[in-house]
């Protein structure tokens, strides 16, 4: 889907093709992939490449062109990964300013909305690009709010009883965290990159690179804090399990123990020698009352080592 956008207090739909601000394309199809590669001419390879999920944040120039690639997140499909990042493709060359993503995200919309509602005037490509890292940024911390609300219901679930399903549910946000480390470094490092640019610097809104750069460092240490809290409470959880299992074989020996006892007297009277018992009407009784005496005192004997 391909949508222009103009520029008026706020960024606008439109269908003038000629007079936008804002190219922006998601999931294009093969007839908006020949505009952008046949008539725009954006270079086929930095189209490939970020239709790849796993490139890397970067800056380029290449026949005139800006090319940016900066991480996005985005709620996945996949269970085992609820939440993920992608490439978001930046490409500019005198009016002509493109966003291309290959995953359906809400910060695009978003973003848009935000402009609108607060009557944003986009000042220079440059100008985008940095209000687009800032909105990344800020989306990070609202999916961070979610994953630690994940990891709190986890860690209720845990308290009740420790299952499989639990901790499974603990990795994969462990997982998502990873991913979000990740891209909110890359991120950062282009950020300086386009902050340190020498034809450029000087245009930036000093105000918006401050904000960037507080809302960049704050995703990276709410991601960090998160990171290490999953961190201590998988270990915690993982020494209570291994606890727990000790607790359980020390009581299936102790009663292995207490089980041995009228088996080892039994065998002994069972054996086919005289012991004094061989003619006693009562002799099975008194060998079941002696096994069952010398059980009663293991029993308290482990009970007092409380190995029960």
């Amino acid at each position: 889907m391909i949508t222009f956008y103009k520029n008026n207090n706020g960024l606008f739909p439109t269908e003038n093709r000629e007079n936008n601000k804002w190219i922006n394309v998601v999931c294009p199809t093969q007839e908006e992939t020949k505009f952008l590669l046949q008539e725009l001419q954006i270079p086929e390879a930095f189209y490939n490449d970020i239709e790849d999920i796993d490139e890397r944040p970067r800056i380029e120039i290449e026949n005139g062109w800006f090319l940016i690639i900066l991480r996005i997140p985005f709620k996945s499909n996949d269970a085992k990964l609820p939440f993920n990042t992608a490439p978001l493709g930046l490409m500019f060359k005198d009016d002509v300013f493109v966003s291309l993503s290959f995953h359906q995200t809400e910060i695009l919309p978003d973003f848009v909305l935000y402009t609108q509602r607060k009557k944003s005037d986009i000042s220079s490509h440059f100008d985008l690009v940095l209000k687009l890292l800032l909105s990344s940024s800020i989306w990070f911390l609202k999916y961070l709010k979610q994953i630690n609300q994940r990891i709190r219901l986890a860690e209720d679930n845990l308290e009740k009883s420790i299952k499989n399903e639990e901790l499974q549910a603990l990795l994969q946000i462990e997982k998502c965290l990873v991913f979000f480390i990740t891209s909110l470094k890359g991120n950062d490092m282009l950020f300086h990159r386009i902050k340190n640019l020498k034809n450029h610097r000087d245009d930036f809104d000093p105000v918006l690179v401050e904000d960037v750069e507080i809302e960049l460092r704050q995703a990276e240490e709410t991601t960090n804090i998160y990171s290490n809290i999953l961190t201590g409470m998988m270990d915690a959880y993982a020494s209570v399990i291994s606890n727990n299992l000790n607790v359980i074989m020390k009581r299936l020996t102790s009663i292995s123990i207490i089980l041995m006892i009228p088996t080892l007297v039994a065998s002994l009277y069972g054996m086919n020698v005289p012991n004094n018992l061989q003619e006693n009407n009562h002799g099975f009784f008194i060998i079941l009352l002696i096994s069952l005496l010398i059980s009663i005192c293991g029993v308290f004997l482990f009970k007092k080592k409380n190995m029960f």
